[in-house]
């Protein structure tokens, strides 16, 4: 595992100001731009965090979409699982443990935006998933290779309804406190992602 997928390696500086520079590459500049327009239409800069370009961007296959941003991934500036929180951790094992190609994969969130004030995040409301999900629409059609999306907690999965040209999974959302509470949820977690990692391998290999 190189330095930039270990977990934690967003609060390196030199890799935040690193994968900044990369926000105008080919795979990512879509949704850069997609992020800019959200910016601009709503008047807020740091509450949007960008995509991470380490992920495989307008050539992903499998879109994970969880709930809104966390105060570290402002922090960062990217939806990545390598930002320096717990869950973004467990995203990442996750992820590596099932054998799912970061190139095939990119991550946002049901709403754009961080809901909160200071370090406290706040309990996503009805009108916030409304505001947000528009944007998923949009989002989809800057994904011309997806197969699936993966909607990953109980908020997230209020989008289920404005997915309808893709396979959907639904899963438990992956935070220390379902891992350390409860372990059938953990096991579904886990299983949901082999499903996921199965599928883009059919995939990868029909196409070969």
């Amino acid at each position: 595992m190189s330095v930039s997928d270990e977990p934690y390696a967003l609060q390196n500086k030199n890799e935040r100001e690193c994968r900044l520079k990369r926000l105008g590459d080919p795979h990512i500049a879509p949704l850069t731009e997609f992020v800019l327009s959200i910016r601009q239409a709503h008047r807020i800069r740091e509450r949007i965090p960008y995509f991470d370009p380490c992920d495989g961007g307008a050539q992903a296959k499998a879109l994970f979409l969880l709930e809104s941003p966390g105060p570290k991934a402002v922090a960062s500036g990217f939806i990545s699982r390598n930002n320096p929180d717990p869950t973004a951790k467990n995203m990442c094992e996750l992820l590596g443990k099932t054998g799912i190609h970061r190139s095939d994969t990119v991550l946002w969130n049901v709403v754009p935006w961080y809901v909160g004030t200071g370090a406290k995040l706040s309990g996503l409301r009805p009108v916030d998933l409304e505001k947000g999900s528009r944007y998923l629409i949009e989002l989809l059609q800057l994904l011309p290779h997806l197969q699936c999306v993966v909607l990953v907690g109980k908020r997230a999965q209020w989008a289920k309804g404005l997915i309808p040209s893709h396979r959907v999974f639904e899963t438990f959302h992956p935070s220390n406190r379902v891992h350390n509470r409860w372990p059938e949820k953990w096991r579904a977690i886990e299983a949901t992602f082999q499903e996921v990692a199965a599928l883009l391998s059919s995939s990868r290999q029909h196409s070969a």
